[in-house]
């Protein structure tokens, strides 16, 4: 467990770090770049453990893992809908419940899918996923299991965002922290499931990730004038939602029990 936490301690001091000090800069670029090298410190620090305890050959199976792209169909489909899903059976729900439609996102759909596509072939995606799913998960799921550990790295997941709900000019300033641990949580399940599923496929992962990012505010969850971010959110939408990502993480949970090979699946790509 040594090594887990190593990882996750120095990620959190780089990332936490790169965000603090690019909010005392005012100029754009190295601004950016600070920004940027918190984003991609899950992977830069996955790559230098990886390098340091397997070499070069352990390098390259994880970067290898960007490219497992051979894989049913479904799985493509299921990475680029899941959250649009979600957030439409949610609109549905409000209008039953409520008999008014919540609001909806203004960005057509193929924008949204373009952005999908292009913000996983050159977003932060490579840079969280080859951390997150890439080395941890595997290192977790062989001490904990596949449910547990995809839960508990929900859970890192979340509070590794936390800085960004504090600093300025950040897309999650002053939202609520507490409901957005509880998206994330569940959202690590649907997303080990996906790993699990695909034979041990960050490009997929990275699909996943970059699609949530972009069709999440098909149906925003966000509230006005946030300003408290351990205050409970009082959005009707992203209470739903949250019930909504549990259910499906609780019926991806019951499988992992019951089929302990995606455990060892898992396990054998770390």
């Amino acid at each position: 467990m040594r090594i887990l936490f190593a990882f996750f301690a120095t990620v959190y001091l780089l990332s936490w770090g790169a965000w603090t000090a690019a909010t005392g800069i005012e100029a754009e670029g190295p601004r950016t770049l600070l920004f940027l090298l918190g984003v991609f410190a899950p992977g830069i620090v996955a790559l230098c453990l990886t390098a340091l305890d397997l070499g070069r050959s352990g390098v390259n199976a994880l970067l290898g893992r960007l490219f497992v792209w051979d894989v049913p169909v479904r799985w493509y489909v299921f990475a680029i809908s899941y959250i649009a899903v979600i957030k439409l059976t949610v609109a549905i729900g409000h209008r039953a419940a409520t008999g008014t439609w919540p609001v909806f996102g203004l960005d057509p759909w193929y924008l949204m899918l373009a952005a999908t596509l292009g913000s996983t072939l050159i977003g932060g995606q490579a840079g969280e996923e080859l951390g997150w799913r890439g080395y941890a998960l595997p290192r977790l799921t062989a001490r904990l299991g596949l449910g547990p550990a995809s839960i508990l790295l929900g859970i890192l997941w979340a509070c590794w965002h936390l800085p960004l709900f504090f600093l300025p000019n950040t897309d999650t300033a002053g939202q609520s922290f507490p409901l957005y641990l509880l998206q994330v949580s569940a959202l690590s399940v649907a997303m080990s499931w996906l790993f699990a599923h695909s034979r041990g496929s960050l490009l997929l992962v990275m699909l996943m990730h970059a699609a949530i990012n972009n069709t999440k505010d098909i149906v925003p969850s966000a509230e006005a004038h946030a300003t408290n971010p351990w205050a409970l959110s009082h959005s009707m939408v992203a209470w739903m939602t949250v019930a909504l990502l549990w259910l499906f993480a609780i019926y991806c949970l019951f499988q992992m029990h019951r089929n302990r090979k995606l455990t060892q699946d898992v396990v054998q790509t770390g």
